[in-house]
C-alpha cells in the first residue's frame, strides 16, 4: 500500500456538537494511532438543503455530490449514527441512498451508534449491518454503540468502549490496508505475442 489509508466517516446526527462524532473522533484517533490516515468527516447536517432537496443523484448540489463521492472512493468507511425511534435518522438514510449500489462492495465498513439507554444497543444488529449488507460491503465483526451513561457531555468515560474501538480498528486494518494496495496496484500487462514460425 502506499500513502495513507482514505477514511470517509459518514455522522448522521442533525447537531453540533455531538455524542456521534465525539465517537467517531475518538475512532478516528484510534486509526491514527495504527496506520496513516487521511480522513474526511461527513456531518449530515452540514450538506443542508444541497441534500435534502435532492431526489435524484444529479440534483445534489457540489458540497452533497463530493461528500458522496468520498464515501464511494474511500478506502475505509465509518457509518456512525444517533438512533431514533429504534433506528438510524431519515437524513441518514437520504445520503445512503444516494451512494451508488456497487460503490461499497467488499469495502470496509466500521458501525457505530450512540442512543439515549442500552435498548437501542442491536440497532447495529438490525438496521445498520443490514443497510450495508446491501451494498455488498465488509461490515467489521465488531460494532461500537454508546449510550448516554456512557459520556460526560461529549467526553466518553466508559473505559470499555475504547477496548471495543481498538478490536474493531485491528479487525478492520488488515481489510482496509489489502483493499488499497489491490487498487493501487499497476495493472498485470498483457503478454507479448508469441512469434510464429
Amino acid at each position: 500500500m502506499t500513502g495513507p489509508l482514505r477514511v470517509a466517516a459518514v455522522v448522521g446526527t442533525t447537531r453540533s456538537p455531538s455524542k456521534t462524532k465525539a465517537l467517531v473522533e475518538l475512532i478516528l484517533q484510534t486509526l491514527a494511532s495504527r496506520t496513516p490516515i487521511e480522513a474526511q468527516v461527513i456531518e449530515i447536517h452540514t450538506l443542508g438543503p444541497g441534500l435534502t432537496g435532492a431526489l435524484e443523484r444529479e440534483q445534489l448540489d457540489d458540497g452533497a455530490e463530493a461528500a458522496v463521492r468520498a464515501v464511494e472512493t474511500a478506502d475505509l468507511v465509518i457509518a456512525a449514527t444517533p438512533v431514533f425511534r429504534g433506528s438510524y435518522p431519515g437524513m441518514f438514510k437520504h445520503f445512503v441512498d444516494f451512494i451508488d449500489q456497487y460503490a461499497l462492495a467488499a469495502k470496509p465498513v466500521m458501525l457505530a451508534a450512540t442512543g439515549g439507554s442500552e435498548r437501542h444497543a442491536l440497532v447495529i444488529e438490525h438496521a445498520l449491518r443490514p443497510l450495508f449488507a446491501f451494498f455488498q460491503a465488509w461490515t467489521a465483526p465488531a460494532g461500537i454503540y454508546l449510550s448516554a451513561a456512557d459520556f460526560d457531555g461529549t467526553v466518553i468515560l466508559n473505559p470499555e468502549v475504547y477496548e471495543r474501538i481498538e478490536m474493531a480498528v485491528d479487525d478492520v486494518v488488515p481489510v482496509a490496508k489489502a483493499l488499497a494496495a489491490a487498487r493501487s496496484a499497476p495493472a498485470p500487462s498483457a503478454p507479448a505475442p508469441s512469434a510464429v514460425a
